[in-house]
């Protein structure tokens, strides 16, 4: 049998798992997860210009939110629009 080298974060998980820090979850709970998840995937790129001071203001906030901006501009992004 082939021996399955594990990365450092696998081998968190692994240790998580052994240590019982996971719980089984009920189906519907699963999917509803796992919808969420989807929703929340980034699927397109978006390439504009903007203002060198808008850009600096904005990685800023993000910084003191502790986020990337990119990611700090892409929950703005997905706010407005819903």
């Amino acid at each position: 049998m082939k021996k399955v080298r594990l990365n450092r974060g696998e081998k968190a998980i692994e240790k998580s798992l052994l240590r019982g820090e996971f719980r089984p979850v009920r189906r519907s709970e699963f999917d509803r997860i796992a919808k969420a998840i989807a929703r929340r995937k980034k699927d397109a790129v978006l390439n504009i210009r903007v203002n060198g001071q808008d850009l600096a203001s904005i990685k800023h906030k993000a910084k003191a939110l502790g986020v990337a901006y990119q990611t700090f501009l892409s929950e703005l992004i997905h706010h407005y629009a819903r």
